[in-house]
């Protein structure tokens, strides 16, 4: 007599939160781009924007800043392969390490963080390595970045200190990130959730999901520590300046594009345009940080409103956003599909060594 085995179901309630989390992940960020789009072409004449851009732009400074894309992505690619190998991850070759960044922007478009995760289980699989030692290098990646961008937000309120405090005394919004951090119920919030956790992780290690997380930090930690002792950590710092002297130059470049913003490069004052450039750089770069599909939406309006504290109009402000993130994307999604075909000849190639020994 044949007795199946039993079967296992999962608890519906799991599977329910599991449904929610996943289209919240796919909602939100949609919604804030087309919210922040809805509303922000409700503050421009469309037509007027498209009439901008036939009229005035330079296209050949947005090749200029689609190549600079291009070469950003291609050094993140080899930076990231120093961190890689300092935490044990075979070495991979420079165009493996860039087409990996190609995919993971090209999914970022999708939704926020996409590509993060899919690039770490890439190598993860390839080089037959935990994942959460290449997670690890990925923090150390990002957190990197954050402390090039918070350097950039001090080097911008140093050279544009008078843009800036029109932005905090002139507009709401300036005054209402004034009134929020200037409020000591944010800081006891923070300093109270620190500390939760910290408990948490202390005396909760009885609890078997308390040490499965504090396992997967460790190794995550392992991944991240290897920047402090790695070899070629002179070599790390100059593509990293690489990488921001690339995506400094896309946002520069694309001032020459337009004559409302190319006034700006000759303005009394502003350095040949590198001071207005940074500004916008800067605003733009922290607009990231919301959740949004490859920045659609708090991008534009960031860029947008950093060129207004140069007397540069709505309309005007607004094509170069558009142009600048359209092609931008465009050249991401050229790359990711360039990424997609290298990958799967990689794939066939490696299967075919494989079958032949």
């Amino acid at each position: 007599m044949h007795v199946s085995p039993p079967t296992t179901t999962k608890p519906p309630g799991r599977d329910l939160k599991r449904r929610i989390f996943a289209a919240v992940r796919y909602v939100v960020p949609v919604a804030v781009s087309a919210g922040l789009i809805v509303w922000l072409f409700q503050k421009v004449n469309i037509h007027q924007v498209i009439g901008i851009i036939r009229q005035g732009c330079d296209f050949r400074y947005i090749a200029v800043m689609m190549f600079l894309t291009m070469l950003s992505f291609s050094i993140r690619g080899i930076r990231w392969g120093i961190q890689l190998r300092a935490a044990g991850v075979p070495r991979m070759s420079p165009m493996l390490e860039s087409v990996s960044i190609f995919g993971a922007y090209a999914l970022n478009l999708i939704f926020p963080w996409l590509g993060e995760g899919w690039r770490c289980v890439f190598v993860a699989r390839r080089e037959k390595v935990p994942l959460s030692t290449v997670i690890g290098t990925d923090i150390g990646d990002r957190g990197s970045d954050a402390v090039v961008i918070l350097m950039l937000a001090g080097a911008a309120f140093a050279v544009a200190r008078p843009a800036l405090d029109k932005f905090m005394t002139h507009y709401a919004i300036g005054r209402d990130v004034t009134r929020i951090t200037d409020d000591p119920r944010l800081w006891l919030a923070v300093i109270a959730i620190v500390s939760i956790l910290w408990l948490t992780g202390h005396f909760g290690k009885r609890f078997r999901y308390v040490r499965a997380v504090e396992g997967s930090l460790a190794q995550m930690w392992d991944g991240f520590k290897v920047m402090f002792t790695m070899k070629g950590i002179g070599t790390y710092v100059v593509l990293t300046a690489g990488i921001w002297i690339c995506y400094f130059f896309e946002t520069y470049a694309c001032l020459y594009a337009f004559p409302f913003t190319r006034e700006l490069i000759h303005a009394p004052g502003s350095c040949a345009g590198l001071i207005p450039g940074l500004v916008v750089f800067v605003f733009g770069s922290f607009s990231m940080g919301i959740p949004s599909n490859g920045g659609l939406g708090p991008w534009n309006i960031a860029v947008i409103f950093a060129l207004s504290l140069y007397g540069v109009a709505q309309p005007e402000g607004a094509a170069y956003s558009v142009v600048v993130w359209g092609f931008q994307t465009l050249m991401t999604i050229m790359l990711g599909i360039f990424s997609a075909v290298y990958i799967m000849a990689d794939k066939r190639k490696n299967t075919s060594r494989v079958a032949e020994k």
